[in-house]
C-alpha cells in the first residue's frame, strides 16, 4: 500500500484523482486539437501566469501582505517548481513548432530538440533526487515549500535511474508530424520506453513530491499513458509535456488544492499523504529526526525503478548490437506493432 487512500476521506481521494485525469485528458487534446488550442494552452496563459508570477514576487519583497500570504509566494516559491514549469512549456512550444513546421521546427536538426528537451527535464528531477539526499541523508528535513522529505539511497537509486533513462530515449533524429497535424510522433519511443519512465517519474514524484504525488504521479502520468496507448500512438512524449505543463500551472497557482501542510493541515479532504509517514500522520516529524518515517516503500521504489532503467538500457543495446545500428541514430523497435501504428500516422512527405 502505497498511499493512504483506504480511511474516512478514500471517496473524496479517488474521485479527485479521477477528475484530475480526465481534466488532464480533456486539457491535453483542447491543447492538441488545433493551432488556437495549442497556442492559448501553452502561449497565452502561460504568458499571463509569467506576468502574476513577477507581480507577486515583486509585491512580495515590498513588504505587500497579500502577496507574502499569496499560497504561490509561500508554498511553490522552490527553484524545482519554476524550472519544472519552463522546461515544460519550452518542450510544447518546441513540439507545435515541429508538428505544424513553423521556423527551425522544419529543420532537421531540430528533431533532436525533443530529446534535448526531456533529458533536460529528467535531470531537472535527478538534481532534485540529489538534493533530498544531501540535505536529509535518512532523516526528515523540510524543504522552502513546507514539505517533509526524507532523504537517503533511494534518492540515489532513482537519481542513477534517471540519468539511464535519457539513454533510453532512441532514433533521436526520426521525428515526425502526424499526417493531421495534430500531434509530433515519435515512434520509436514505445512502450518500453513509457514503462521505464513513468516508474522512474512515479518514484521521483514518491520521493520528493510526497504531499502530491497520488496527482502528480499517478493521474499525471496516467493521463498521456492511456492517450498513447489507446488513440495517439506514436505522440506520448507530446502528451506527456502537455498535461505536466497545464498540471504545473495549475498546482503552481493553486498548491492547496491538494496539499498537505508541514503542520499536518489539508485545505481539502481529498489530499492524500503516501505510506512514507509510518502512521497516516505528519506528528512527530522533526528537522533532523526520523521518528514516524517508513523508508521501505521508497527503497523498494527506487531499486525497481533502478533495475527497470538498467534492463531496457541493456535490451536496447542488445538489439541494436543485434542489428549493428546505431540506437540513437535509427530505429530500435521498429518489429513493435506500437511502432508501426504510429508510423502509420506519419506525414510521408516530411520523411523525405
Amino acid at each position: 500500500m502505497l498511499f493512504n487512500v483506504y480511511g474516512a476521506q478514500a471517496l473524496a481521494q479517488w474521485g479527485m484523482m479521477v477528475v484530475v485525469l480526465l481534466g488532464l485528458i480533456l486539457m491535453n487534446e483542447f491543447g492538441r486539437g488545433s493551432k488556437f488550442g495549442g497556442i492559448v494552452t501553452f502561449v497565452a496563459i502561460p504568458g499571463a501566469l509569467t506576468l502574476y508570477f513577477v507581480v507577486l514576487r515583486i509585491a512580495a519583497a515590498a513588504g505587500a501582505e497579500w502577496a507574502a500570504t499569496n499560497q504561490t509566494t509561500m508554498y511553490m516559491n522552490g527553484w524545482f517548481h519554476y524550472a519544472k514549469l519552463y522546461a515544460a512549456l519550452a518542450g510544447c512550444i518546441g513540439f507545435m513548432m515541429i508538428k505544424y513546421e513553423w521556423g527551425v521546427g522544419r529543420k532537421h536538426w531540430f528533431k533532436a530538440f525533443p530529446f534535448v528537451i526531456v533529458a533536460a527535464n529528467i535531470l531537472i528531477a535527478v538534481a532534485s533526487d540529489l538534493e533530498s539526499a544531501i540535505k536529509g541523508w535518512n532523516c526528515w528535513w523540510l524543504t522552502s515549500e513546507g514539505v517533509w522529505q526524507y532523504g537517503g539511497w533511494h534518492n540515489v537509486m532513482n537519481a542513477a535511474a534517471g540519468v539511464l533513462n535519457i539513454f533510453c530515449m532512441t532514433a533521436w533524429w526520426k521525428i515526425y508530424p502526424s499526417r493531421d497535424r495534430k500531434d509530433m510522433i515519435w515512434a520509436d519511443m514505445t512502450w518500453v520506453y513509457i514503462l521505464t519512465y513513468d516508474i522512474w517519474n512515479f518514484t521521483y514524484t514518491y520521493n520528493c513530491l510526497p504531499t502530491h504525488s497520488w496527482y502528480c504521479g499517478v493521474a499525471l502520468l496516467l493521463a498521456p499513458t492511456i492517450a498513447a496507448l489507446w488513440w495517439n500512438r506514436g505522440g506520448w512524449i507530446q502528451n506527456r509535456a502537455f498535461t505536466l505543463a497545464i498540471w504545473c500551472m495549475f498546482a503552481q497557482v493553486y498548491p492547496l488544492f491538494v496539499a498537505t501542510l508541514a503542520n499536518g493541515t489539508q485545505s481539502y479532504p481529498w489530499a492524500v499523504l503516501p505510506a512514507t509517514y509510518a502512521d497516516g500522520t505528519l506528528n512527530g516529524i522533526t528537522e533532523g529526526g526520523n521518528a514516524n518515517v517508513n523508508p521501505w516503500p521508497m527503497l523498494i521504489l527506487g531499486a525497481v525503478s533502478l533495475a527497470a532503467n538498467a534492463a531496457a538500457l541493456a535490451y536496447i543495446l542488445c538489439q541494436s548490437g543485434k542489428r549493428h545500428i546505431n540506437p540513437y541514430k535509427e530505429e530500435v523497435f521498429t518489429n513493435q506493432k506500437y511502432y508501426k501504428d504510429a508510423m502509420a500516422r506519419i506525414d510521408r512527405e516530411s520523411t523525405i
